[in-house]
């Protein structure tokens, strides 16, 4: 009898163990899977020394101001999160209003798509993803636009998960990624016939450099449209608590800087752009963005146990339960910007490159 309670105890909690780790652990149908986190191309002994290397950036602030440092920095980032990002948050690495009646899934594929229609692009069109990550926005705009869409990322191990997703979903045809800096861009002038960025250009050190990329090798007459990370009019830079809230997004999420709402339209005119319009998506009626890291509080409680779990078995590499816990805070600081107001992550820019440039007019 005892021996046929030891039994049924063990197999109890071998199935709980299994119902844990890999029912429970793929946070979306799609993504990772809680047994599968790394560090990305880094190796798993290597993962806490590059946590701390990149907390190291923020001991010498004016390093990671300069256009040389920057890659490096956000390279480190996206390799210590993009398994995380994936497993708990899925394949799409942004925000989107929340839409009642509609999942976050959903919501963040309507938000993807509004990019596609505002930048009027036609089936066979050649668009350039800015930032694409792992190519969640990628493959939701190729599919509803049956645009060809190229992405650039500087992290390599994004590049591949991108291709193996675009491979899964069919989609290999239409998407295209290329790992590479887009303050320096591998391609032609006078290349796309459209273009987009998804909360990806608050990564450059400046604006102004990633615009003047775009603007080159868009075609004359494309438009441009970009989601920018930004703090709002709300924002005052005497108050401590906004200061701090501030600091907390830039740090957890490998910003050089996060820029004011008043700089974007600027500096698209600045590189030659023609602003066609400039709106915060985050403002009412649009429903809070920041409600979905709210709602997740709890999930966040059974991830961290779970990676601590892995962590601990050796399963996950050691530093991914400080790179997941300084995730959580920083969702907190971006639930506390939303909240107060100061801070948007989907301020939209549409911009049209002309068909002719200034120094054309010029001499004609």
């Amino acid at each position: 009898m005892d021996s046929l309670a030891l039994f049924f105890t063990g197999a109890l909690l071998a199935g709980g163990l299994y119902w844990f780790i890999c029912i429970l652990g793929p946070a979306e149908q799609k993504g990772k899977r809680a047994v599968d986190l790394s560090g990305g191309s880094i190796s798993a002994e290597s993962v806490r020394d590059s946590y701390k290397q990149y907390w190291s950036f923020f001991r010498r602030p004016k390093e990671i101001e300069t256009a040389e440092k920057v890659p490096d920095f956000v390279d480190t980032f996206y390799n210590l999160v993009t398994d995380i990002y994936e497993w708990g948050w899925g394949q799409s690495f942004h925000f989107s209003p929340s839409v009642p009646g509609k999942s976050h899934r959903e919501a963040t594929r309507l938000h993807e798509e509004m990019a596609v229609d505002l930048i009027d692009v036609k089936p066979g069109d050649k668009i350039l993803d800015v930032g694409c990550g792992v190519g969640g926005p990628m493959r939701a705009i190729a599919a509803h636009s049956r645009a060809t869409v190229v992405g650039i990322t500087i992290n390599e191990y994004q590049v591949n998960r991108a291709r193996l997703h675009n491979r899964k979903a069919g989609l290999d045809s239409l998407c295209e990624v290329v790992c590479g800096n887009f303050l320096e861009m591998p391609f032609p002038d006078n290349s796309f016939d459209g273009a987009y960025s998804i909360e990806a250009t608050c990564h450059a050190p400046k604006l102004e450099e990633v615009y003047a990329e775009i603007f080159r090798v868009l075609k004359p007459g494309s438009m441009y449209v970009s989601y920018e990370w930004v703090t709002t009019d709300k924002y005052r830079g005497e108050d401590a608590e906004h200061v701090e809230i501030i600091q907390g997004i830039e740090r957890g999420d490998a910003l050089p800087g996060l820029r004011s709402n008043t700089d974007i339209a600027e500096t698209a005119r600045k590189v030659g752009f023609e602003v066609v319009k400039e709106k915060d998506l985050a403002k009412p009626p649009a429903k809070p963005w920041w409600l979905r890291l709210k709602m997740g509080r709890i999930a966040y409680w059974r991830n961290h146990m779970m990676i601590t779990v892995l962590a601990a078995l050796g399963i996950a590499p050691k530093g991914t339960v400080d790179v997941h816990e300084m995730l959580f805070k920083t969702a907190d600081y971006l639930t506390r910007g939303g909240e107060t107001g100061i801070f948007t992550p989907m301020h939209m820019i549409l911009c049209r490159k002309p068909l002719k440039s200034s120094a054309e007019d010029e001499q004609s």
